[in-house]
């Protein structure tokens, strides 16, 4: 799971790794305050993000992660148990250790 904000500037920073990873592992991205689905979708549209997104407009699925802030990086082992969480900048290389830790 990626947390993320349109207007978060480290978000931003992380988009290209993050549609990297999307490429070898299933991503789901939780758009947080970011206004309607459709500005949602045009920001994904205009920066040339293809990962599916859910817009969390009420902020529930954050509370319900414990996410108070973004961007985040949740990894769901195959087990179904969270393998590892983390808040603020990740690299490619982080992500994808995570993702290995994970199984």
């Amino acid at each position: 799971l990626h947390f993320w904000a349109d207007w978060c500037p480290i978000c931003k920073l992380e988009e290209h790794s993050i549609g990297r990873v999307a490429g070898d592992a299933p991503v789901l991205g939780v758009a947080m305050q970011s206004g309607s689905g459709a500005n949602v979708a045009r920001v994904m549209a205009q920066r040339g993000l293809g990962w599916p997104t859910l817009v969390d407009a009420d902020g529930s699925q954050a509370r319900a992660w414990g996410v108070h802030a973004v961007p985040a990086f949740i990894v769901i082992a195959p087990d179904g148990r969270i393998s590892s969480a983390s808040v603020g900048y990740t690299t490619e290389i982080g992500m994808r250790l995570r993702l290995w830790w994970a199984g």
